[in-house]
């Protein structure tokens, strides 16, 4: 078993978790103090839940990393023989035991701080566990979909994760399988054919305003030709082309659903985590939760 980790270690460790703490809400009531309009409040807002995610999640790894085993405990000095103490008259030796209870005391107090410290830092570490954003959404989703006998499926988190999520359901339900650059292709066709109409739920994300003849063109190529992260717009334009219905279950509100005029035996499932990964928001798909799996949860 490796050595614990030095006292002046841990001290530091604790003492620098506590100042980028500190800091960290310095920053916030400084950005709180912002005045900006309600859209980029909501950035903002969005922003301070990534900054305090990050440092959580941060400084959990970094407890992880340490060597909370304790320091063995010394062995007590026992008399040899029958156990009775021995009479000695050599001074020197008089002299030596209150030095070794001495030491001894001390190697008992510093065991025993160790071990009240790495009692306070497995505390911490699972209250950050357990109040972390992350957590907290995901197992909200969780108990969301078990009551739906459905599980999640994760894809992969990068710019295509709806189309992915979108064409993982498409496979399931049997209705076919398309490649991302089809799907973005056939929402940025959607978008572009119907521009009077979707042009109207756009928005310039700097400004508010609604995007010029020149800007909803350049969103249009990117949605077909670059790793743009796909929203709410690319969920209808795909639900009405595909003609499925798209359920999005979210941890906080009611679930969304664009195409409610289309076959339910065609519904797509997908779950929303705004708190899954630094990079930003993200879509996974769901699957059908396995019998056995479903029978023990009754």
């Amino acid at each position: 078993m490796s050595d614990p980790l030095p006292e002046t270690d841990r001290e530091e460790v604790m003492a620098r978790h506590r100042k980028e703490k500190k800091e960290l809400q310095c920053k916030i009531q400084s950005m709180k103090k912002m005045k900006v309009d309600k859209k980029k409040k909501k950035e903002i807002q969005d922003e301070i839940a990534n900054l305090e995610q990050e440092i959580e999640q941060r400084h959990a790894e970094e407890l992880n990393r340490l060597n909370l085993s304790d320091a063995p405990e010394p062995s007590s000095n026992q008399p040899e023989g029958n156990g009775e103490p021995k009479e000695e008259s050599n001074a020197g030796t008089e002299k030596e035991e209150p030095r070794l209870s001495k030491a001894q005391r001390r190697r008992d107090k510093k065991a025993q701080d160790n071990r009240e410290r790495d009692a306070q830092i497995k505390e911490e570490q699972a209250l950050l566990q357990k109040s972390s954003p992350r957590i907290l959404e995901n197992n909200r989703i969780n108990e969301i979909l078990i009551k739906r006998g459905m599980l999640a499926h994760a894809v992969p988190a990068d710019g295509d994760c709806l189309y992915n999520a979108i064409n993982h359901q498409l496979t399931e339900l049997g209705i076919g399988s398309y490649s991302v650059p089809e799907l973005r292709s056939m929402a940025a066709d959607y978008i572009e054919a119907n521009r009077d109409v979707m042009i109207c739920y756009m928005s310039h994300p700097d400004t508010g305003d609604m995007l010029s003849a020149e800007e909803f063109d350049k969103y249009c190529h990117q949605v077909r030709a670059t790793k743009a992260w796909g929203g709410e717009i690319e969920i209808k334009a795909l639900s009405t082309s595909l003609k499925c219905p798209i359920e999005v279950i979210q941890a906080t509100g009611p679930a969304t659903v664009h195409g409610e005029e289309e076959s339910t035996n065609r519904k797509l499932v997908l779950t929303y985590h705004r708190h899954m990964y630094r990079l930003g928001e993200h879509y996974n798909s769901t699957k059908p939760m396995p019998p056995a799996a479903r029978e023990e949860d009754d």
